[in-house]
């Protein structure tokens, strides 16, 4: 299975951008990539996902016009850029990746779809 491992989280201001790396260890070019977060106390919350060429993305709601995700496979990264945080996206980000070498279409909600995960990367917005 692919090793990914997040960066990029840090405490911002209220409105602040911050830009999210994914870095996997092996080439993910048949890979579906998502973004996920997890707050305490809350469950885990699919935000983002691309798929392998980067033609297709879909979003939650919540970050829907926000968050953008987007990727390098010439770097084996993803990216996920977000814009005017507010408090409410506190949490661990994690990315994972789901294989489709054929491009075919899976549940990018469900996370038991997803074969491999990062260990994620706080970030805290403050009031």
């Amino acid at each position: 299975q692919v090793q990914l491992v997040e960066s990029g989280g840090e405490l911002v201001q209220v409105g602040a951008s911050l830009r999210l790396s994914c870095a996997a260890s092996e080439r993910i070019s048949e890979h579906a990539l998502a973004w996920w977060r997890q707050a305490p106390g809350k469950e885990r919350e699919w935000l983002a996902v691309i798929n392998w060429r980067g033609s297709i993305r879909d979003y939650t709601d919540s970050v829907k016009g926000r968050f953008t995700i987007s990727r390098d496979n010439t770097k084996n990264t993803a990216f996920l850029q977000m814009d005017s945080l507010r408090p409410e996206d506190t949490s661990v980000y994690s990315c994972a990746a789901h294989r489709t070498p054929f491009g075919e279409s899976f549940d990018v909600a469900d996370a038991q779809e997803y074969e491999s995960w990062g260990r994620g990367t706080q970030v805290i917005v403050s009031s």
